[in-house]
């Protein structure tokens, strides 16, 4: 029993202690698994991984297009219409000499393989070194900002790809032809095609071709520096040409210099002694540099230029496309006459430059360029679009005038002092003439185009909204400095004809263009005309253009010689000055000379912007006709495109209203009731902005008060006098009508009195007072008075006529003499006295007992004088009389 307890016991313990050590195994099993579950996932992951990428890559070349032999041989050119569809231009696939790999110098090789693929003699068509690095960059900067094409792709992509869109799909594609070009040809075999295919600008293909035009030698004949030239033209063939730019395609030069030197084909001594090589003077001279005849070529170059801005992998020589231009060829084909036969306009010599930029004003479509005047120059430089001056004072509705009607909301009747003044930071600033001219309105002071007012409305808006506007008009301007309210900064014809058409198409913006859509080979097609933009209100678009209206018919308009009779035009003449220092550094001694001459305007239908000037500053145009040529050209082309066409006036949009303006009232104010027609401007403001203020220069004058008139006997005189309060540039115009007659006028005077001897007897007289200043009269006040019956004396002939003798003689005045004369002496002395008045109204019915008349009886004379007027049987004019008259009417015409 012992030994079976003991054996128990054992067992026990053993139990106790195989359940210790169980959990223990069962973890070490339970991670065992665990890893192995892991591993199996990812390996499960990778496979699934690669099958999908596998399936994906699958479908993305299965649409690959085939390597054909055939497409691998020659570039396809491109065709361009013009707005109606019309072929007017087949461009690329005309100006290629081909050369076999064999003949291609190891020079010209080096330059190439160290630039473009410095392992391509190394890798089977993609070079994973290199699309590493690229990867990186993309995912650093984005998808697509660097390439890791091979030149085996790039031989890919120049003849079976033109989409402008780089895609995940596309570079799958071109990988997998590049492999499969790499398995059906030798490397020699595609480096040929590379170099016989890629676009070298000026409408070429090749590198033999770009060696004999730009250099006028043969690839055995090229020099380390033209050869790195060559090499790295493929990037941007037309930013990096050499006849264009120069000092850009020098920079580019040494950077292929630097890479053939990290790549051992050179050494560091021959890098830098090809660096300091002068690219301008390795090129043919200009003399001697080939042309083509390819049409239109100032459009055309903006066509290739708006589709490889817009889509770089897209090659207008050589892929195929289908190009729809905004192009009219009627006017560009007048524009070019005008430009290269001068006859159309004379310029004032061979070497005068123009450049000209013609939109449709609703759709920002390019119609016509003028590039240059030399027509024997082909894809050269292009002075409507590539060269940027200052534009003068046609930048004053972009930046000053515009601003402050779309901001401030400023009316043409806002009112600014052309007075001296200074910028902010106390530099000078003067009008064109040296002159000032005080108080003007805006309307004005843009058809004058004077500087201090478009400086002031600069400053009202302030810079920041400024700049904003004339962003939002296509003037890329990082800043707005004062300086800019008179134009001080650069623009091309482009860019202001581009602002100009949006003031002429009620506020709204199109990008101007030259491009409406083109078409890939495969018949895709790209949409390239832009969206508009509403960049003003459309009060703001009227009333710069009605401003701008009057700078070509008004008097005082500085752009008379680009008015159009019978056609509704806006527009904006510009020049440029010198600063004191060059004209020193080039001996200009003219101060009127200027290095730019200006003009930008618009239809409802057409907008026009105009350069005219010398490639070279320092060249002036000189003063009088030479500097109006620009208005010259703008007339003509104008002119001639509006032919049978029918033009829209601007229309006045419900956001305008008119409202008049009493000259010279600063600030402005509203003409009064009384203002003279004269005196009066008809101007816009935006509706609900107008202002409040009436002028009160030509109020009516007030009307005399208290006229009295009053009969004398002692010294047969009627005495008339009113009163009147401050006198100050008052006179009085005073008539009288004689027992109901037509009303004469007896004099005007600066009193408030007058007198008239001897009156006809019996008579009843009524006076009318006007007060008068300046052209304005007051309502008439009046008065009358009968005159009573002389009574003759009669010889005493009885004791009773003698006492009535006696008694007249008693009495003085002769008032008892006769009862009947007595009572009509009294009545007629009572209407005078309280009667004859001044009448408010004007009205005096003419009746002794009967005048209702408000008399106040106040008949002092002021100045203590009264005027003596001389009846004459009711005649009251005399030789003084006549005098005066003349005297008034002098006065009147001289005013």
């Amino acid at each position: 029993m012992t030994d079976k307890y003991q054996t128990r016991e054992e067992r026990r313990k053993q139990l106790e202690a195989s359940k210790k050590n169980a959990p223990k195994k069962a973890k070490k099993k339970s991670g065992m698994n665990l890893f192995k579950r892991v591993l199996l996932i990812l390996l499960t992951i990778g496979i699934i991984g690669i099958i999908a990428g596998g399936v994906t890559f699958a479908i993305m070349v299965k649409d690959a297009p085939e390597l054909n032999p055939e497409t691998l041989k020659d570039p396809i050119s491109s065709t361009i219409y013009d707005k109606n569809d019309k072929e007017i231009a087949k461009v690329g696939a005309v100006n290629r000499d081909y050369v076999n790999y064999e003949d291609i110098p190891d020079l010209v090789k080096d330059a190439f393989i160290a630039t473009e693929d410095s392992r391509f003699f190394e890798h089977h068509g993609i070079d994973p070194i290199r699309l590493g690095g690229a990867v990186i960059a993309n995912f650093r900067d984005g998808f697509g900002s660097e390439g890791a094409s091979t030149i085996t792709q790039q031989v890919v992509k120049n003849f079976f790809f033109n989409q402008p869109q780089k895609t995940l799909t596309r570079k799958a594609q071109e990988a997998w032809l590049a492999l499969e070009l790499e398995r059906k040809y030798s490397k020699e075999e595609i480096f040929e095609m590379y170099v016989n295919k890629i676009f070298m600008s000026e409408n070429m293909s090749g590198v033999k071709t770009a060696a004999r035009v730009y250099f006028d030698n043969s690839l055995d004949e090229l020099t380390l520096p033209e050869a790195a030239l060559l090499a790295g033209m493929p990037q941007a063939p037309n930013a990096y040409n050499p006849f264009n730019n120069p000092e850009r395609a020098e920079k580019r030069r040494n950077i292929v210099l630097s890479l053939m030197h990290q790549h051992g084909y050179i050494s560091k001594e021959e890098m830098e002694e090809a660096q300091k090589t002068s690219v301008e003077d390795t090129l043919v001279a200009k003399e001697d540099r080939q042309t083509n005849d390819l049409p239109y070529d100032p459009f055309i170059k903006q066509v290739i230029a708006e589709i490889e801005k817009k889509y770089p992998d897209v090659n207008v020589y050589t892929d195929g496309l289908e190009i729809y231009t905004t192009m009219d060829i009627e006017a560009q084909d007048y524009v070019e006459e005008l430009m290269y036969e001068g006859e159309i306009v004379e310029f004032p010599d061979e070497d005068f430059q123009a450049g000209i930029t013609l939109l449709d004003t609703k759709t920002g479509g390019i119609l016509a360029l003028g590039g240059d005047r030399d027509p024997d120059v082909k894809l050269g430089t292009n002075y409507a679009t590539d060269i940027k001056r200052q534009p003068g004072s046609t930048a004053k509705p972009i930046l000053d005038y515009g601003p402050a009607v779309e901001y401030l909301k400023w009316g043409t009747y806002q009112t600014i002092v052309d007075e001296r003044t200074t910028y902010s930071d106390g530099t000078s600033i003067s009008n064109w003439d040296d002159s000032y001219k005080g108080s003007m309105t805006m309307r004005k002071a843009l058809e004058m185009s004077r500087n201090i007012p478009a400086l002031k409305a600069f400053q009202a808006v302030g810079a920041e909204k400024a700049q904003e506007f004339a962003v939002n008009l296509g003037i890329p301007l990082e800043n707005a400095f004062e300086s800019y309210a008179i134009g001080a900064f650069e623009a091309s014809t482009l860019e202001i004809a581009g602002a100009y058409s949006a003031f002429g198409n009620e506020g709204v913006y199109n990008t101007p263009h030259a491009v409406r859509s083109f078409k890939l080979k495969d018949g895709t097609k790209i949409n390239m005309e832009p969206k508009s933009k509403v960049v003003m209100q459309d009060y703001t678009a009227f009333l710069i253009t009605d401003m701008l209206k009057g700078v070509l018919t008004s008097s005082d308009g500085t752009g008379s010689l680009a008015n159009i009779p019978g056609l509704p035009v806006a527009g904006k003449t510009g020049t440029t000055n010198y600063s004191e220092a060059d004209r020193k550094k080039w001996g200009i001694t003219n101060s009127k000379s200027v290095p730019d001459a200006w003009f930008a305007g618009y239809t409802t239908n057409f907008t026009m912007a105009v350069w005219t000037g010398y490639t070279e500053q320092k060249n002036p145009i000189l003063p009088g006709s030479d500097q109006k040529v620009a208005q010259k050209i703008f007339k003509a082309v104008m002119s001639h495109i509006s032919e049978d066409v029918e033009t829209a006036d601007f229309k006045k949009p419900d956001s305008v209203e008119t409202i008049k303006i009493e000259k010279g009232t600063y600030p402005a104010k509203l003409a009064s009731p009384y203002t003279p027609s004269s005196q009066i401007l008809t101007e816009y403001a935006v509706k609900g902005n107008i202002l409040n203020e009436v002028s009160q220069k030509y109020n009516k004058p007030n009307a005399p008060t208290g006229v009295k008139a009053s009969y004398n006997e002692n010294s047969d005189q009627i005495e008339l006098s009113w009163d009147y309060g401050d006198k100050d540039g008052i006179k009085f115009d005073v008539s009288v009508s004689v027992d109901g007659g037509a009303s004469e006028q007896l004099t005007i005077t600066a009193d408030t009195s007058i007198k008239i001897t001897k009156p006809t007897a019996g008579s009843t007289y009524t006076f009318t007072v006007k007060a008068i200043k300046d052209d304005l009269e007051s309502d008439p006040a009046s008065s009358n008075i009968s005159v009573p019956e002389k009574i003759e004396e009669q010889p005493p002939g009885d004791s009773n006529e003698t006492i009535d003798d006696e008694e007249d003689q008693d009495d003085p005045n002769g008032e008892e003499s006769d009862d009947n004369q007595d009572d009509e002496g009294d009545e007629d002395s009572d209407n005078g006295g309280e009667n004859n008045s001044n009448n408010e109204n004007g009205n005096n019915n003419g009746n002794d007992n009967n005048n209702n008349g408000n008399g106040n009886n106040n008949g002092n004379n002021d100045n203590g004088n009264s005027d003596d007027v001389q009846n004459n049987n009711t005649s009251t004019t005399d030789t003084n009389q006549d005098k005066e008259r003349n005297r008034n009417n002098n006065r009147n015409d001289s005013q």
